[in-house]
C-alpha cells in the first residue's frame, strides 16, 4: 500500500512532508481506501505541491497551507486546465486537496475556506457505457493474445469475474488464493471501496474458469498469496488487464469505451435490463447510495428508446 513513497520526490518542508505521510497512513489503515485510490490521491497532492513550490519559490510548508489564497488554487486549476486537463480529473483533483485540508483541519494544523471557496469545474452528465450482450461475451471467451495457455486461462478468469460478477479491477485482483470461488463455492466475499464488504453470487462458468486457471498456473499458489499472478509470478498489475482490452478492442471491433470497467457497467446494465431489482444490483455493486445504481436506469432507458426507434412503424420514413 503507499506511504509517501507513492508521491514524487518535490521540495516539500518537513513538516507537509510528514503530514502528507500521515495522511495517506490514515486513508491506509483508518478508512481502507483502495491501493489505486490512494495512488491518486498522492499524485493530485504531488502535482499540487509541486505548482506551489514553483509558485512561492520556495519549498512549501504548512505555513503556506495555513495563509494559502482562492486566487493561487485558481491558479493551479489553470495551469492545470492549461495542461489539457479535463473538467472530470479537476474536479476529482479538487476533492482530494480538500479533503486533505479537512485533514489537516481537524489534526488543529491549517484553518480558512480557501479550498471550499473555489467551485468545482462543471462536469458534463454521462451515463456508463456498457457493452452490447454479444460482445461482453466475445470480450470474456478464449482469448488469442496470450504467449501461454495458463496466461489466457488467467486473462479469462478475470474478465469473466468482472462481468459475470461486477467486481472492480482492483477486486478482483486483490482476491487472495483462499477466497478463490472454485468447486460449490457460488458466493464470494469482496472487499470493496471504504472496505465494505458485500456477498457476490458466483456463476458455475466464472468457478469454471477460475479453477482452470489455478490447474494451469505454473506457480505455487498459496493460500494468503494473490490468486492471480503475473507472468514472472508476482501479483498480477491491473495495467495488464487493461492492454488485454486494448487488444481486444482492436480485434472485436470494440468501441473506446471498452474497458475494465466497462465489464462491471455491463452487468449492472444486462441484469436491469433482464428484469432484476435495483436495490439487489445495488448490493452487487457494493454501491453505498442506491442513487449512484440508478443511473443505469438511464443507460436501460436509452437502449429501450433506440430498440423503440428501429422497431416502431411510425420511426420509419
Amino acid at each position: 500500500m503507499p506511504t509517501t513513497a507513492a508521491i514524487p520526490e518535490l521540495p516539500l518542508a518537513g513538516d507537509l512532508a510528514d503530514s502528507t505521510s500521515q495522511w495517506l497512513a490514515h486513508l491506509q489503515h483508518e478508512r481502507g481506501l483502495a491501493t489505486l485510490t490512494l495512488e491518486a490521491y498522492a499524485r493530485d497532492l504531488a502535482q499540487f505541491t509541486a505548482f506551489l513550490a514553483a509558485h512561492l519559490g520556495h519549498q512549501p510548508c504548512l505555513g503556506d497551507l495555513r495563509h494559502i489564497e482562492v486566487r493561487t488554487i485558481r491558479a493551479f486549476m489553470a495551469a492545470r486546465r492549461k495542461g489539457g486537463t479535463a473538467s472530470r480529473s479537476l474536479a476529482r483533483q479538487l476533492s482530494a486537496l480538500r479533503a486533505f485540508h479537512r485533514y489537516l483541519e481537524r489534526e488543529g494544523k491549517v484553518e480558512g475556506r480557501a479550498f471550499l471557496s473555489v467551485a468545482s469545474p462543471k462536469i458534463p452528465h454521462s451515463v456508463p457505457k456498457p457493452l452490447t450482450v454479444e460482445k461482453a461475451l466475445a470480450v470474456v471467451a478464449d482469448q488469442p493474445f496470450a504467449e501461454f495457455d495458463w496466461i489466457a486461462a488467467r486473462d479469462v478468469a478475470v474478465l469473466t469475474l468482472l462481468y459475470g460478477a461486477g467486481l472492480r479491477i482492483s477486486e478482483a485482483l486483490g482476491l487472495a488464493v483462499k477466497d478463490a470461488p472454485i468447486g460449490d463455492r457460488d458466493m464470494l466475499r469482496v472487499t470493496g471501496k471504504g472496505a465494505k464488504e458485500r456477498l457476490v453470487p458466483v456463476l458455475a462458468v466464472t468457478r469454471e474458469a477460475v479453477a482452470r486457471y489455478m490447474q494451469l498456473c505454473p506457480y505455487p499458489l498459496e493460500a494468503g498469496g494473490h490468486l492471480f499472478l503475473g507472468a514472472k509470478g508476482g501479483p498480477l498489475s491491473p495495467r495488464i488487464i487493461q492492454l488485454l482490452m486494448e487488444k481486444l478492442r482492436e480485434g472485436l471491433g470494440l468501441p473506446d469505451t471498452a474497458t475494465p470497467h466497462a465489464l462491471r457497467h455491463s452487468f449492472a446494465t444486462h441484469l436491469l435490463g433482464s428484469g432484476a431489482d435495483l436495490r439487489q444490483i445495488q448490493e452487487l455493486l457494493g454501491h453505498a447510495s442506491l442513487s449512484t445504481t440508478q443511473v443505469y436506469t438511464e443507460v436501460d432507458r436509452a437502449g429501450l428508446l433506440e430498440v423503440y426507434d428501429r422497431a416502431h412503424p411510425r420511426s420509419k420514413p
